[in-house]
């Protein structure tokens, strides 16, 4: 017998909406973000990069917890395992054993490890926010020079040229050495922590400034920006509603590589004197005291180098997956 004439209808029916249904999936559009994050994936360095970077963040806020399961402290003296004639640690390898992963410092045998967990919170603290306040700073003179033009352009331009001409380094030592050391509850290491977040991110607008001084130059001209005028739209819905939603693109990819710029500058301040104060832990500033004691002790030196080395390679790495998925003209 066959099937009554609804039934084949409605099996139709079916038939017609799976189509329909298949044919709308595949040609479904992607937004931006969608487009960014699958090219991103398919970059294998950028992707080790970003589960480096993670991973050190999270060594650095849980950095207590670490050095308390393994049972040092960063701070604690342990004489017993320094050669008292020489100085160096007993032992291979700088004293590397099971209850020292990486060793201990010469003279005074406090513990690597726990000094490169606590380190990293330095480091990754100075370099992050010190980009934060760059960027702020960069974005909200850019896209003012940008927009406006005129003599606003040709002011805020000129100060990022004589920013850029600036000693940076030279200046935060000169201004580190008369500091004092309480400022605004902060004392010790905590004021010197301000004043590097201040001055590189204060030093270092200039460059995300001329990025986003470029791009709104361009896009002050789109016909989105033009419609949004003749509509009576104001100034600030402009800026802040039509250019920086568009910006955030080449904001984000500078962030990325303006941080680890950020942490090899804070590495030589720490390195010349001028950082955080003992005894707080920093790879700088144990780069510097391993100078001494290259030649006894040489892991004390590969240690925190190795440590800079791979935090900058994969901020860099992350960085360039990121500009590269952004990239509105790539291929990949």
């Amino acid at each position: 017998m066959t099937a009554p004439l609804h039934d084949a209808v409605k099996a139709d029916d079916v038939d017609t909406v799976v189509t329909a249904e298949a044919a709308k999936g595949s040609v479904e559009g992607r937004s931006l973000g969608q487009i960014a994050w699958t090219r991103l994936k398919r970059d294998k360095l950028a992707v080790a990069g970003g589960v480096v970077v993670l991973f050190l963040i999270l060594v650095a806020i849980f950095a207590p917890v670490i050095t308390s399961i393994i049972g040092q402290d960063p701070n604690k003296y342990n004489q017993d395992l320094i050669d008292p004639l020489f100085g160096t640690p007993t032992g291979s390898l700088g004293g590397i054993s099971s209850d020292h992963l990486l060793g201990v410092e010469p003279v005074n045998g406090r513990d690597v490890f726990a000094r490169i967990v606590y380190g990293a919170r330095i480091s990754l603290l100075v370099g992050f926010l010190s980009a934060v306040v760059a960027v702020v700073l960069g974005t909200v003179l850019g896209i003012l020079a940008g927009y406006f033009g005129g003599w606003v352009d040709a002011l805020i331009s000129r100060v990022m040229d004589g920013l850029l001409a600036f000693p940076q380094l030279l200046f935060i030592i000169s201004l580190i050495a008369v500091m004092p050391d309480k400022l605004l509850g902060l004392e010790g290491t905590g004021v010197r922590l301000l004043v590097m977040i201040l001055v590189i991110g204060f030093f270092g607008w200039p460059y995300i400034g001329r990025i986003v001084r470029g791009q709104t130059l361009s896009l002050r001209e789109r016909e989105y920006v033009e419609a949004a005028r003749s509509l009576g739209a104001g100034r600030r819905y402009i800026l802040f509603k039509e250019l920086l939603p568009n910006l955030i693109a080449p904001i984000t990819v500078y962030t990325t590589l303006m941080i680890p710029t950020n942490i090899l500058t804070e590495a030589a301040l720490s390195f010349l004197g001028a950082g955080v104060k003992p005894p707080t832990a920093s790879w700088g500033q144990m780069l510097n005291q391993a100078v001494r004691y290259y030649e006894t002790d040489p892991m004390y030196m590969v240690v925190p180098g190795v440590a800079i080395f791979i935090t900058v390679l994969a901020f860099n790495l992350f960085g360039d997956g990121v500009r590269d998925a952004l990239d509105p003209k790539g291929t990949r």
